[in-house]
């Protein structure tokens, strides 16, 4: 595991940690002991071109298979959702074929309440450096919205858009996420494909808010974006070419996320 060392995580106790200042958005250089030869890369962090052509550019030639995690935001039904493409909206479920957005870097301006790796975030120049690379083998992963003990614990995501009760967005349990991850980057038939994670079936908020505590706080206002547009992943290909199967039950991981946060 490559990165600064800032913060220490103790659900991984086996793992070597190569620690360097230099592991931040984007990573862009990587320190000798990392350039060597590898099974497997997988890169957590690729946010855009720049650092998505470093890795390729460095780990050309010394691994099998790179790896890369992407993002539910790349398909237009984000940017339709956001307003930012205007049209009509984009029919869901979303399978790996839908169509992209047009309009690139969503969180330009953004800087400040993300950080500075905002300005040139952009997951689709990502995935086309590895798309397009001489590396013998890749995968991509467009994850959902992530939720689990150390992040989105407290289900923001579904509590903060309860005053959109029949919008749709497909979450994953991080367990859930991290297996697919797994079987989809070390499965023979994962090799150069795009796969869609996400639970298999997504509910609206208010179908979700039903099962869980209720909420501590007013409902809040949602942000001016157009909730018609739901943002659903469709992972059938996910399960049906490398064989992923929760090891979660997601109802049950959501609805223990919210009790614990509710204490």
């Amino acid at each position: 595991m490559f990165h600064r060392g800032q913060t220490s995580n103790l659900v991984l106790p086996g793992v070597d940690h190569i620690l360097d200042p230099g592991a931040r958005y984007p990573i862009t250089k990587f320190p000798p002991t990392v350039l060597r030869d590898w099974d497997l890369v997988v890169h957590m962090v690729a946010m855009g071109e720049t650092d998505a052509r470093a890795a390729v550019e460095a780990f050309a030639g010394r691994t099998n298979r790179l790896a890369l995690i992407s993002s539910l935001d790349v398909y237009r039904a984000y940017g339709r959702w956001t307003r930012k493409e205007l049209g009509p909206l984009d029919p869901v479920p979303l399978t790996e074929d839908a169509p992209l957005r047009s309009e690139l870097f969503p969180y330009r301006g953004m800087e400040e309440q993300l950080g500075d790796y905002a300005r040139d975030y952009e997951k689709i120049l990502a995935e086309e450096v590895l798309r397009n690379s001489p590396l013998p083998g890749w995968t991509i992963l467009r994850l959902p919205k992530v939720y689990g003990p150390e992040d989105n614990g407290d289900l923001g995501t579904i509590y903060g858009f309860a005053g959109a009760p029949h919008w749709r967005w497909t979450h994953g349990y991080v367990r859930n996420v991290a297996h697919a991850i797994v079987t989809a980057a070390t499965h023979a038939n994962g090799r150069n494909e795009i796969f869609n994670v996400g639970e298999e079936v997504t509910p609206t908020m208010s179908e979700r808010l039903s099962i869980l505590p209720p909420m501590p706080r007013p409902v809040p206002e949602p942000p001016p974006f157009d909730f018609r547009q739901s943002l659903v992943l469709e992972s059938a290909k996910l399960r049906r070419l490398v064989g992923y199967m929760e090891v979660v039950d997601e109802r049950a991981a959501m609805i223990e996320c919210a009790s614990r946060a509710l204490v």
